[in-house]
């Protein structure tokens, strides 16, 4: 499919060879999700099982705006799996629901200036804890397996990481991991990941910086 279809409301649906782009104009959010139910069930047939990315621009939707529009869309027989947003807020809240926040070919969404801020977190993290933000994290304190930091920046732990963390996760691949004890269950920066050498956890006595080099991720000593 490499047709598109656009509307006055605002709306674009367009085929790609990843599934269907839809693409959410100016106007009401719900008059646009009302004249997206319209059309998909017009042709129901037509894009029945497809996978859908959501492109919103700047729009701030929240985890309960975007649960109703993935219900949506489930109704109609295709499922929502990515959100491409300028927004911090979209993006967390798509993180938060485990959808994918970029989609090749298309343009990589840019976060505002005001977005690359860090936060501070100061305790430990325990497994099933997530922290996610847009811009760069760093952590006081451990986390531990079960954990995950996800983080449109850098990542720095002032502590033992062996959760799994994403640095860059809107797709910077110069983002970087750093920790006093680097042991993650899982590494990710930017569109690179790393498991850790099978035969169980990797120690060291030194911190320790992860990034990438050369196309792979690479750990090094943090100097």
């Amino acid at each position: 499919m490499t047709n598109q279809e656009t509307t006055k409301s605002g709306i674009a649906i367009k085929g790609t060879r990843d599934g269907l782009l839809v693409t959410l104009g100016e106007g009401r959010l719900s008059d646009l999700l009302a004249e997206l139910a319209e059309r998909l069930g017009r042709t129901a047939s037509f894009f029945k099982g497809g996978n859908v990315s959501l492109q919103v621009g700047q729009r701030e939707l929240s985890v309960a705006e975007l649960e109703g529009i993935k219900a949506l869309l489930s109704q109609n027989g295709v499922s929502l799996w990515a959100v491409l947003t300028t927004s911090p807020t979209t993006w967390a809240a798509a993180r938060n629901l485990g959808l994918e926040t970029r989609a090749e070919p298309f343009a990589e969404p840019s976060l505002p200036q005001d977005a690359k801020q860090g936060i501070l977190v100061q305790r430990t993290l325990r497994s099933g804890q997530i922290i996610q933000h847009p811009g760069h994290i760093v952590i006081i304190g451990d986390v531990n397996p079960g954990a995950e930091v996800v983080a449109g920046g850098n990542i720095v732990v002032w502590g033992k990481l062996r959760g799994m963390v994403h640095a860059g996760a809107m797709g910077d691949d110069s983002a970087m991991v750093c920790a006093l004890s680097l042991a993650p269950t899982q590494l990710r920066i930017g569109n690179h990941i790393a498991r850790p050498p099978e035969g169980g956890e990797k120690s060291s006595a030194m911190p320790e910086v992860a990034q990438v080099k050369e196309g792979k991720i690479v750990v090094e000593a943090w100097r």
